[in-house]
């Protein structure tokens, strides 16, 4: 059907697998994790895909995570292939919005969307977004300034709030 190809990106807090099809990149991994973790993952959204590791393909990707991650990038021009609900699809569009060194709540994003009452499909829907950093869901905290739940873990999306803090 088609092609995930893959490569992994070094940075201060390890390493991590990112995946891309032709169309734009499709998932960021966690720091470290395994890439039978990356395929399990992939293969529940991209089914009849093939894995093909390609360092000159993600090589435009690494290239902007790794300024993001040096503090030379605030801003991420790539092409991105996500699959979700239209409703996953709609948050991930208004996390999208959401200025580089800023944070909101999970209440805002809601009535971003249109959709006031529904704070914790927020959260899920935010939970479910696989692109770290392209799609700033690191942004998104508790309503009284806690950082809650982050599918990459509070220790990577506390790095990446300090990263992003001038």
């Amino acid at each position: 059907m088609g092609i995930l190809y893959f490569d992994t990106v070094t940075y201060a807090q390890g390493e991590m697998y990112i995946l891309a099809s032709d169309i734009g990149i499709v998932y960021i991994g966690t720091p470290n994790a395994s890439f039978e973790e990356v395929e399990e993952w992939a293969k529940k959204r991209f089914k009849g895909y093939n894995f093909e590791e390609n360092r000159e393909k993600l090589q435009p990707y690494k290239e902007q995570l790794i300024a993001f991650f040096n503090k030379e990038l605030t801003e991420f021009d790539l092409p991105i292939h996500v699959k979700g609900t239209p409703f996953q699809l709609a948050v991930w569009d208004a996390l999208k919005e959401l200025p580089y060194g800023t944070t909101t709540s999970y209440g805002n994003i809601a009535q971003r969307i249109g959709n006031p009452k529904a704070v914790r499909a927020v959260g899920s829907a935010i939970g479910a977004n696989p692109i770290l950093a392209i799609i700033p869901c690191h942004r998104v905290i508790g309503k009284n300034g806690q950082l809650t739940g982050f599918r990459s873990g509070l220790e990577m999306k506390k790095f990446l709030l300090d990263l992003e803090k001038a």
